[in-house]
């Protein structure tokens, strides 16, 4: 008699829960997609749970993980704008309606099932260590450039999270090597001035540009400008990749990551990730520098394929 077959894996299911819009995406046991689908964030928290739970339902109904039951059903991750505490409620989210709240334990209830989550950075970092820029990387450090700047780390395909949850958070740390005149730095809504944020973000770039021109253009026409020619453009940009050499370096220094993935609208910066790779190496305490900086392989699809791959292939 024939032993019995063990079950199939269960799908993943990831949602990326942000601020204006959620995200779901359903991924196959080879972690091919077999459904898509965003709706709206509603600023209310009852609502955000509701939606959430509807959106798991219709891509389990789109993918064709409705009629298999009960007795299979998709396992959801979750990220989130921010991190759940050893309570299981949510903090320093900037969707700020659900602070305090146990989101996890209330999605629970409402699905029926384990729920995990974790940081939108930490969400994207793993989706690129696991079959993205950084597969096949024991140590992993996903960047996030855009409307702020976080990170997320993971070593040997799992997030690191760190006792007090903000492992990665690179973002809120002092530009380093300062020059006179960026000290002392922008203000920060953290409260200090000066974080990597206020000058790496996109808002940061734009910011720079017009502080030392005068004129106030978005990333995208800072860009234009400075591929026709522009010579305060040019400027800008070369400035923004000094510091993210400088930024990446610290990381380097104490990290010392296999791979860089840089993700975030900044990080559609044509040649971004050649020019940090070269401008962070005179900073780095090593003779050598072998950590690659690359750019993200998923795009805006790397935050909710991550919140898949918080569930392992199987169990």
């Amino acid at each position: 008699m024939d032993a019995p077959r063990p079950p199939a894996p269960a799908p993943r299911l990831g949602i990326d829960l942000g601020g204006t819009k959620i995200e779901g995406l359903v991924l196959g046991p080879d972690g091919h997609p077999l459904a898509r689908r965003r709706v709206p964030t509603p600023p209310v928290y009852e609502a955000t749970v509701e939606a959430v739970g509807a959106l798991v339902e219709a891509l389990e109904a789109e993918a064709g993980l409705a009629a298999a039951g009960p007795a299979a059903p998709a396992r959801v991750g979750l990220g989130i704008p921010g991190a759940v505490t050893p309570a299981g409620v949510v903090k320093n989210a900037n969707s700020t309606w659900l602070i305090g709240r146990p989101l996890g334990a209330d999605l629970e209830a409402r699905l029926a099932r384990p729920v995990r989550l974790a940081n939108d950075a930490n969400c994207f970092a793993l989706s690129e260590a696991a079959d993205g820029a950084g597969a096949g990387a024991g140590v992993v450090f996903g960047v996030i450039l855009g409307t702020g700047v976080g990170g997320g780390v993971v070593v040997g395909g799992r997030p690191l999270v760190g006792p007090n949850l903000v492992a990665g958070e690179w973002g809120h740390n002092p530009l380093p090597w300062p020059t006179d005149d960026e000290r002392p730095g922008p203000a920060c809504y953290c409260g200090r001035s000066g974080c990597i944020e206020t000058f790496l973000s996109g808002p940061g770039f734009a910011r720079d540009h017009a502080r030392h021109t005068g004129h106030a253009l978005d990333g995208p026409a800072i860009v234009a400008a400075a591929g026709a020619g522009d010579a305060g453009a040019a400027a800008t940009l070369a400035r923004y990749v000094g510091r993210l050499g400088r930024a990446l370096a610290t990381v380097v220094n104490v990290l010392d990551p296999d791979v860089i993935v840089l993700g975030g609208g900044m990080s559609n910066l044509p040649g971004l990730a050649e020019a940090a790779a070269a401008a962070l190496a005179p900073w780095v305490f090593s003779d050598t520098v072998v950590t690659r900086v690359v750019r993200n392989r998923h795009g805006d699809a790397s935050g909710v394929r991550g919140a898949a791959w918080l569930w392992p292939a199987a169990g």
